[in-house]
């Protein structure tokens, strides 16, 4: 059963009852996602990475980058996953507001929609260097919410 963080942010529920939320961790900051199923719990954890960065309201959908990766097992795959939406932050000077995902066995394959950062405008936070290992986890909760977590080294 996951632990109840001190949680600070958390993102709009949606009909579905998924969301996002941020949760402190020492000096970096926790995201998690929420939802029905894993694909959607990936995607509200993408939601809660780049809410780290600007309020998610503050970013226009408008161009869409896709992304693949892979990994052993799904805590791997959500690390891989966040560090590929952060790879690509950083090298098309990008923020996302939405993400779709589909995950079949350890493959995810992904697209993210977002806009070319205006620093004036999204008056970016900080800078999320990467994901870690530390308190990760994927896992289905007693209600069948299906949570993705882990920490984010800003």
């Amino acid at each position: 059963m996951l632990a109840e963080p001190n949680y600070y942010t958390t993102g709009t529920m949606t009909h579905t009852g998924a969301h996002w939320q941020h949760f402190d961790h020492d000096a970096d900051i926790g995201v998690r996602g929420i939802g029905s199923t894993q694909a959607q719990a990936f995607e509200q954890a993408a939601l809660a990475l780049s809410a780290v960065v600007t309020p998610l309201e503050e970013i226009s959908a408008r161009h869409p980058v896709q992304i693949e990766c892979n990994g052993d097992d799904m805590e791997t795959l959500l690390v891989d996953w966040l560090n590929a939406v952060i790879y690509e932050m950083a090298t098309r000077s990008m923020l996302f507001r939405q993400y779709d995902v589909h995950i079949e066995n350890d493959k995810l394959v992904g697209t993210a929609w977002g806009e070319t950062i205006d620093v004036q405008r999204h008056q970016p936070a900080v800078e999320v260097k990467g994901a870690t290992y530390t308190a990760l986890q994927v896992a289905q909760i007693a209600d069948g919410q299906w949570v993705a977590e882990t920490v984010v080294d800003v």
